[in-house]
């Protein structure tokens, strides 16, 4: 793939236009021309805003190496309805050039009859490798990992190593780390180019290595590879099999790819949805209603608590409906400082940064944040309350009551709903759970039930004599 830059005139929002405009016209030599001068991203960006007939068009424009990088950049919906329109040669001719962790994802997204045929449209030493790296556990790092690296011998001088770059390395997926290896592939150490390069062209491999290095296992979860990426701010590492032979190497882009789908994953769930499978425009409507109803039905059973809770104070509220004033105002409030504790508290165990034996110490932080939180509002809403009473007679004679009730119940209610929102993410961690299921919604709902409970019980004992 070239490095050119596409015209400026084509790019932006004037791309999609022209593109089309030289579809129509028919001028394929000048659009092939054009398009194969593009960047692998801005092709896909390009391919993702045409119709299905104009994306197959431009891909038979494209050289076969073009067309493999650009593919390869796509979402795996449209990759899929790509392969179904394309003839065995060209799917073929796109297959054997993509990288090979990017074929299995694909491979690995299809049912098992299509993922064998395309199998067949493999060379054999194409084939050999989709099939090995097939073999790995969906979750495991095995199936992020590609063969495609530049090996070296301790033995071996840097002018052998510069020579031996220089013929095998343009199929080598990065040349930003080279691996030292024995004589049975048993990894020694890896060497930053930079190393190779600055060392003297008679120094050995060996006088370089140093034997610190990190790696990762094939049978290691993702998660594993994102978090080593993190630590130790590498751009690739290598991964050993369970004998510490070298099995391959996993890039920077694949595990971004991971973080990503992670991210989303607990966004999703954070919002009360279970997390889709694919893209949201490539979910089917049904699939879309069966993720969101789950939730969305447990949390109205949630809420229909919150009634049951106002139907056992009916007698209070009757005698004193100034009470039902402020309900919106307690349970949105504790609903708040939960989401609020909830999303710190799940972010900071996401990045390591709260572990679960830190529970005591974040227990603490939250009850003293939220007490504080809680004065604030209080206080607001007492300012509040005087405020009107000094012009009206909304609140009644008793107005005064009435605001420290609402004062003091706000005061608990943020207080609950930092502890809840806090302490549920360690909880489901220690049941096995993952944490972003303790997402805002179901935090609030539980807070809503529990502050209405707790408002209602200080204000009985306030205004007991008075209002009740």
């Amino acid at each position: 793939m070239t490095s050119a830059k596409p015209p400026t005139s084509l790019l932006g929002n004037l791309a999609l236009p022209v593109v089309r405009e030289l579809i129509e016209s028919g001028d394929d030599e000048t659009l092939g021309e054009v398009i194969n001068r593009w960047m692998a991203p801005d092709l896909a960006e390009l391919l993702r805003n045409l119709n299905h007939d104009e994306q197959i068009h431009l891909l038979r424009l494209l050289s076969p190496a073009n067309a493999a990088t650009a593919f390869e950049y796509l979402d795996l919906s449209v990759q899929r309805g790509l392969l179904e329109a394309l003839s065995e040669g060209e799917t073929s001719s796109i297959l054997n050039a993509m990288s090979p962790d990017d074929r299995t994802a694909l491979l690995a997204d299809l049912p098992p009859e299509q993922s064998e045929r395309l199998l067949g449209l493999l060379s054999p030493e194409e084939r050999a490798i989709a099939q090995s790296l097939l073999e790995y556990g969906e979750d495991s790092v095995g199936r992020l990992m590609t063969p495609d690296y530049v090996i070296v011998r301790k033995e071996w001088t840097m002018r052998h190593v510069l020579d031996h770059v220089r013929t095998h390395g343009r199929d080598s997926e990065t040349l930003d780390v080279i691996y030292v290896v024995d004589d049975h592939n048993h990894l020694i150490d890896d060497l930053r180019i930079r190393e190779v390069l600055l060392a003297p062209l008679h120094a050995r491999v060996g006088d370089v290595a140093n034997g610190k290095f990190i790696s990762l296992k094939t049978t290691d979860v993702k998660r594993n590879a994102l978090e080593a990426f993190r630590k130790y701010d590498r751009v690739v590492l290598p991964v050993v099999d369970p004998q510490g032979r070298l099995a391959g190497i996993v890039t920077l882009d694949d595990v971004l790819d991971i973080a990503d789908e992670a991210a989303t994953r607990e966004l999703q769930r954070f919002g009360g949805v279970e997390a889709l499978d694919v893209a949201y425009m490539s979910t089917p409507l049904t699939g879309m209603v069966r993720k969101r109803a789950t939730w969305l039905v447990i949390l109205f059973v949630g809420e229909m608590l919150t009634a049951t809770a106002m139907g056992f104070f009916e007698h209070e509220i009757a005698r004193a409906v100034v009470l039902a004033l402020f309900v919106p105002l307690i349970i949105s409030s504790g609903g708040n400082s939960g989401s609020q504790a909830a999303t710190l508290i799940i972010r900071a165990l996401a990045l390591g940064e709260v572990r679960p034996r830190d529970w005591w110490i974040v227990l603490r932080r939250e009850i003293v944040s939220g007490l504080l939180l809680g004065i604030i509002l209080g206080v607001i809403g007492f300012c509040r309350i005087a405020l009107w009473s000094a012009f009206s007679n909304l609140y009644g004679p008793h107005w005064l009551m009435v605001g420290l009730s609402v004062s003091l119940s706000l005061v608990g209610v943020v207080i609950w709903g930092a502890v809840t929102g806090a302490m549920l993410p360690f909880l489901l961690r220690a049941l096995g759970l993952d944490p972003a299921t303790s997402s805002a919604p179901f935090v609030a709902t539980l807070v809503d039930v529990t502050g209405l409970i707790i408002y209602f019980s200080i204000s009985l004992v306030l205004l007991r004599g008075t209002l009740l």
